[in-house]
């Protein structure tokens, strides 16, 4: 996948999500980043919230 489709495709489900549509993002992208989660103590530790 490139880069420029998953802009897209982010740009467009962005507004589909609600309200908590910027914290579903950062989630998602702590779980995509992090090897192994066993926990959501473990994804706050995710350096995509640093």
């Amino acid at each position: 996948m490139s880069y420029d489709t998953l802009e897209q495709f982010r740009q467009r489900a962005h507004p589909c999500l609600g309200r908590a549509k910027d914290a579903t993002f950062e989630l998602i992208d702590a779980v995509l980043c992090t090897r192994h989660v066993y926990s959501f103590a473990e994804l706050s530790q995710s350096p995509v919230f640093g």
